[in-house]
């Protein structure tokens, strides 16, 4: 149970597990026939408009992942798969970004990891009680 970032450029590895490629865009210079990923889950990575203001500028770390998550929010269904496969196995979330620090698959591991430390799929530490009925609608003390 884990999740590991890496360059779609390096070689591939057993313990890599679960490859997905989180990235819009294929990385250049490689032909999809010639890379071993399991899935690429382009409508998670972040917009386009997202990807070029950010363009890996570490002064705009923090809010590009801000953004990011947002983004991330309306994409339950992918979020949730990924979380459920970390859960069963290693997944490894591959890049095509030089940089390896800042980079929308550094943020989709943290942004993962806190979803699976919640111990909830939605990543919402307290989930909602259920409604009692009966307790929802009690007479106000002195109204009898």
């Amino acid at each position: 149970m884990s999740i590991r970032v890496k360059r779609i450029y390096e070689k591939p590895e057993n313990k890599d597990g679960y490859r997905a490629l989180v990235d819009r865009l294929w990385p250049r210079g490689m032909r999809k026939q010639d890379v071993p990923v399991d899935c690429w889950l382009k409508e998670i990575a972040p917009s386009a408009d997202l990807r070029k203001w950010f363009g890996h500028d570490p002064e705009k770390w923090e809010e590009f992942q801000r953004r990011y998550y947002q983004e991330l929010e309306g994409r339950e269904q992918e979020v949730n798969a990924l979380v459920d496969k970390a859960r069963a196995g290693t997944v490894t979330l591959l890049f095509g970004a030089k940089d390896d620090k800042f980079n929308n698959a550094v943020a989709l591991k943290y942004y993962l990891e806190k979803k699976m430390d919640h111990g909830t799929r939605d990543g919402n530490p307290h989930p909602k009680k259920r409604q009692d009925p009966v307790q929802d609608h009690q007479t106000p003390k002195g109204s009898s």
